[in-house]
């Protein structure tokens, strides 16, 4: 993909205000660090990250994702009756329909011609969001379009911490270390043809995305089934008896227990039991990460990414002056960095007091890197996006 057409005007974010440090969350660990022998101080240790950021409770996705998206508008012309596409990006969305956009929209007071919608990619959300505007400014569909996202971890994190508690166990503790190095915030990025008098833009020149979905179960967030919510449902005697005969037919228990125990999905006679106004109480988040393989099939899936951004941008590895790459932790940035042949010193990060803040990380990590002027007028930056899946997908900008 090249462009020529396509500008960001601005990047407006909002950091999450609660600070939670990872002496904190260690100290809610302690019985299990106890029980597995783990010395005080091995979360920072392992992922670099010293404090993240929450929402406090109750906080809406769609106002952190409006107050970003004010805040990169302030920064330029462009005036909401000028956007012309909305696309929201979070991992965390407000529910499962309408799209958070809408409520993003009305905040912002869109014109009702605007294209309003959702786009979800895990951690690539932002980047794949700034992909199908600037297809629409390419093509000159559109002048303007905004791409928005925020997302929360203390939900997850919360859940995550008591499952660990309960189920003290070293794979439990390894599957869920990257979830404890989650961040909050919200992020905006304006995009347009540059035809709004801004003399400060950044020029967008082209992008690479590569995928390896083989891989796409070893980072999960979703929605299971618990058995000790299970439990806790009333079944109806006659139902419990009906369940009990279908069940016990020939072959049927082995199945039974067998779908039961993978969690994803219950055999019809355990379903017919459940009535329909208790199931939500059996529902819960789980996320689960097999750090090692993310980073080994990821840092593969980077090499063969970054080969083919070079060429297609027609840019020498070292004619790029500055990366920013999405924000997981100092043992992924070495690797990557590493295997890509660039000089830590190009890169620019904000893990070690941020976390990951998943869609949100890179263009948030830009925006600071610019205020603090590592991001130059004339650099040759590059957005290196790695999400689960797994999907990789690299921006070139002429900064």
């Amino acid at each position: 993909m090249r462009y020529s057409r396509v500008q960001m005007e601005s990047i407006g974010y909002q950091l999450a205000p609660v600070v939670v440090t990872s002496d904190e969350l260690e100290e809610r660990l302690s019985p299990l660090y106890d029980t597995l022998h783990i010395a005080p101080g091995q979360l920072e240790a392992l992922t670099g990250i010293s404090e993240r950021r929450w929402w406090e409770e109750g906080h809406l996705l769609s106002d952190g994702a409006a107050n970003a998206a004010r805040r990169a508008m302030q920064q330029s012309n462009v005036e909401p009756k000028d956007i012309e596409a909305l696309v929201y990006t979070g991992v965390c969305r407000e529910n499962f329909e309408p799209a958070t956009a809408c409520a993003v929209a009305a905040q912002l007071s869109i014109s009702t011609d605007a294209n309003v919608y959702d786009i979800s990619n895990a951690c690539l959300g932002v980047l794949n969001g700034i992909i199908d505007i600037a297809n629409r400014i390419e093509l000159k569909q559109i002048r303007a379009g905004m791409v928005v996202s925020c997302e929360t971890s203390r939900e997850i994190v919360e859940i995550v911490i008591e499952r660990m508690l309960k189920d003290q166990s070293m794979d439990t503790f390894t599957h869920s270390l990257a979830t404890l190095t989650g961040g909050s915030g919200a992020v905006a990025v304006l995009l347009t043809d540059g035809s709004f008098d801004n003399p400060y833009t950044h020029r967008l020149r082209g992008a690479v995305t590569k995928a390896a979905p083989e891989h796409h179960r070893l980072c999960r967030w979703g929605i299971t089934l618990t058995p000790v919510a299970l439990g806790e449902l009333m079944f109806s005697p006659d139902r419990l008896l009906n369940a009990i005969d279908q069940v016990m037919e020939p072959d049927a228990l082995a199945t039974a227990m067998h779908e039961l125990m993978t969690h994803e999905k219950l055999p019809p006679a355990l379903l017919n039991i459940m009535p329909s106004e208790k199931l939500p109480a059996a529902l819960t988040q789980f996320m689960s990460t097999d750090s090692v393989a993310v980073l080994k099939y990821g840092a593969k899936l980077g090499v063969r990414t970054w080969g083919s951004f070079l060429t297609k941008m027609g840019w020498a590895r070292d004619q790029v002056d500055k990366v920013i790459c999405h924000q997981v932790g100092a043992g992924h940035r070495a690797t990557i960095l590493k295997e890509l042949g660039i000089d830590p010193n190009k890169d620019f990060s904000t893990f070690k007091h941020l976390g990951n803040i998943g869609t949100v990380s890179v263009p948030l990590t830009a925006a600071i890197a610019e205020q603090r002027q590592f991001l130059k007028p004339g650099d040759r930056v590059s957005f290196l996006g790695i999400g689960s899946g797994l999907n990789c997908l690299m921006l070139g900008w002429e900064w």
